[in-house]
């Protein structure tokens, strides 16, 4: 079959690769109808997240069942199914409590030893607690599948912001980023029922999604000027809810800086700049909450697919490039020079 590898900064190739077959009993064998291109990749493609030479790449992916291992039940070719970004065994006592990104059997899909999202198939290890099943007919929806795509990573990685910064009806809300996860949590923040959403972002394009996806404000200025812009349109306070979704120093201190005494920063940017940006004598002098981390979206999917199946959110919107296999190179150019938000893979 042929898959997505990376090989070095800005080195993606489309290559050949084993066929993915049934390990172990746990294992099904599904074969990729959508994936994509997520910002977080892009960090491996400039080289900051180092990779080995050869190593398959990509963590969101939709696809049909082919196969299953004599241990799955819940699951049998044909099927429908989505795959959240960490697979998990939906057992251990981390699943059990809603954390299955710290399962202590789960994995990320393209670490060394695993397939990648961006190719033709994929093995899933415990694939009972780690996909979750999808209508069959929406295999052939085209208008459905970016919406139920989205479910696998940056939807609910935006809810799990929108939850961890503590977004409550009425709130004022901000988000620090205009990717596809920072506008998912604008949209997740105006699905809790967020009163005011203030979005942070100077490209027009972005911005446009987010006010469609529900921000009342745009804020384009950065550092500085964004903090003093978000305190001019909150009467000085800043917001109660801040959601963090860049993962650098100068947006983490942004987030901090711009979040309203006693209100909460939920931070799901992957870090890159350490703890500098993160201020704790500001924090503990004005009683602000820090909370976040990788997003269990195994434990958010079924709850946000109800949402996109009625028609209630449309987290799809995001994608705005769909390309074939093999010009997923060209899809990742295209996001580094932010040619396009969010590229999608159709096989």
């Amino acid at each position: 079959m042929r898959a997505t590898v990376i090989h070095g900064p800005h080195d993606i190739r489309i290559e050949e690769v084993p066929d993915p077959k049934v390990q172990h009993p746990t294992d099904a064998v599904v074969r990729v109808l959508n994936a994509c291109i997520c910002g977080s990749d892009l960090w491996a493609y400039r080289g900051v997240a180092k990779r080995q030479p050869g190593q398959r790449i990509g963590h969101e992916f939709l696809g049909i069942v082919e196969e299953t291992g004599s241990g799955v039940s819940g699951l049998a070719a044909g099927d429908l199914v989505v795959a959240p970004f960490m697979w998990s065994d939906g057992v251990c006592d981390f699943c059990r409590d809603g954390l299955q990104t710290s399962c202590p059997h789960g994995g990320f899909w393209g670490e060394p030893g695993s397939d990648g999202g961006q190719g033709e198939a994929v093995r899933v290890p415990h694939a009972d607690g780690t996909l979750v099943k999808l209508p069959k007919d929406a295999a052939t929806d085209q208008a459905l599948l970016p919406h139920l795509l989205a479910l696998s990573d940056v939807m609910s990685t935006g809810h799990h912001a929108a939850l961890a910064a503590g977004v409550t009806p009425g709130a004022t809300v901000a988000v620090v980023g205009d990717g596809a996860v920072g506008l998912c949590g604008v949209l997740a923040a105006h699905r809790l029922g967020a009163g005011r959403i203030i979005a942070l972002g100077r490209h027009e394009a972005r911005t446009a999604i987010a006010r469609k996806f529900g921000a009342t404000d745009v804020v384009a200025e950065r550092g500085e000027a964004a903090v003093e812009a978000v305190r001019e349109l909150t009467g000085g306070q800043g917001a109660h809810a801040v959601l963090e979704a860049v993962g650098t120093e100068e947006s983490m201190t942004t987030a901090i800086s711009i979040t309203r005494d006693g209100g909460g920063v939920g931070y799901v940017g992957v870090p890159h700049g350490g703890s500098a940006g993160v201020d704790i004598g500001q924090m503990f002098n004005r009683n602000v909450r820090l909370g976040g981390g990788v997003a269990p979206a195994r434990a958010y999917i079924p709850e946000l697919l109800a949402d996109v199946l009625n028609g209630r959110i449309e987290p799809g919107l995001v994608f705005d490039r769909t390309v074939g296999l093999d010009e997923v190179p060209e899809g990742y150019r295209a996001m580094e020079d932010r040619e396009a938000l969010k590229v999608r893979i159709s096989f």
